[in-house]
């Protein structure tokens, strides 16, 4: 967990026995597990290469499981793969909507991405192993969402400019009237008269920036179960930087007042995108 958080729920994970890759084998790929899961809600389900999707059942827990080829996603392929953007991001599209559709009926926990184990029993195994554990992290996800909220900074807002260094940030400091001390040597003119030395424009607003990201993350963190901070990724339009990607998991009663916080947020910060995305499972 980041800065300001309060414990938001990790996924849930098992210790994965990998079958070795290039043997023609198959693995059975675990996306999450739910609690009281309706059977029929994987009812013509695809995961992972298009693999069909299934449960495995222990007591009120089912595992979200699908048949993969060790070939695709043994070792050596899980080594490989993400240097491949493309796979990399298909698997974790497809295994986000599998954990999404049975989050529609049911509690889901989604564990890691490619998460591998040698066959539908070794599966049953773990859910009953550590089924204090998934009810556990069950409990605390049920009947909350997570939302993603992103800003974006303009590189004028970030940089500031010759007519406002700021960035429209904050309202821009009268220039002094008269004449001023000078600071030291150096600074004294040719005319006789001294100058103050002014913050440097592109420090100046780039604190600002950040003082607004943190403010933001406060706000919103005052209106969320819990919260983690995500690590900022490319920079966005027309050149726009992240300076803030963080997750937030809220109760039901507490989506209203999160999302009037960022609106107004968007509305009252001259210069900064907000994005905000949910809800999804947490």
């Amino acid at each position: 967990m980041g800065h300001g958080t309060r414990g938001a729920t990790r996924p849930a994970t098992g210790t994965a026995a990998r079958p070795a890759a290039g043997d023609g084998g198959t693995a059975v790929y675990l996306y999450g597990v739910a609690r009281d899961l309706d059977p029929a809600a994987l009812d013509g389900a695809t995961g992972v290469a298009g693999a069909p999707v299934r449960g495995v059942v222990a007591g009120d827990l089912t595992a979200l499981v699908s048949t993969v080829k060790t070939d695709e996603y043994g070792e050596a392929a899980l080594r490989s793969g993400p240097a491949d953007r493309a796979w990399a991001q298909a698997t974790a599209q497809a295994h986000h909507d599998v954990v999404d559709r049975a989050a529609r009926t049911a509690p889901t926990a989604p564990v890691r991405v490619a998460t591998l184990y040698r066959d539908d029993a070794r599966v049953a195994e773990i859910l009953n192993a550590h089924g204090a554990r998934f009810a556990a992290i069950l409990d605390r996800i049920t009947g909350r969402s997570e939302w993603n909220v992103a800003a974006y900074a303009s590189p004028e807002t970030r940089h500031g400019g010759p007519e406002n260094p700021g960035g429209g940030l904050e309202p821009r400091a009268e220039p002094p009237t008269g004449p001023q001390p000078a600071t030291d040597p150096q600074s004294a003119t040719g005319h006789g008269l001294g100058k103050t030395r002014l913050p440097r424009p592109h420090a100046d607003a780039g604190h600002r920036v950040g003082h607004r990201a943190d403010a933001l993350h406060d706000a919103l963190d005052d209106h969320a179960a819990a919260s983690r901070h995500r690590p900022r990724r490319d920079p966005g339009p027309r050149g726009a930087a992240q300076i803030l990607n963080a997750a937030y998991l809220l109760d039901e009663e507490q989506v209203p007042s999160f999302l009037a916080v960022t609106r107004a947020a968007g509305e009252r910060l001259d210069g900064i995108d907000i994005e905000v995305t949910g809800p999804r499972p947490p």
